[in-house]
């Protein structure tokens, strides 16, 4: 069983670190990556099969269409 708890008081750090000595419970940070690693990783993953020109042009348009819409709905044009 896995909880996230926000420590609000120095005083409960060290009774969480207490009850870690006594074998209770464990102790783990969470470690979020860098936006290096988050790169890294996505490039790895995307190297195993790259879009083509073709499939990026595809995605720029349906990305320009959809802000295209919401502007035109927004000024009323």
């Amino acid at each position: 069983m896995t909880y996230r708890i926000d420590i609000l008081n120095p005083k409960a750090k060290k009774l969480l670190e207490n009850l870690a000595d006594l074998k209770l419970i464990s102790i783990t940070e969470e470690i979020y990556p860098d936006l290096t690693s988050f790169v890294s990783k996505t490039r790895k993953r995307a190297s195993a099969n790259p879009p083509n020109l073709k499939e990026i042009l595809s995605e720029v348009e349906k990305v320009r269409s959809v802000r295209h819409a919401k502007k035109s709905i927004k000024t009323g044009h």
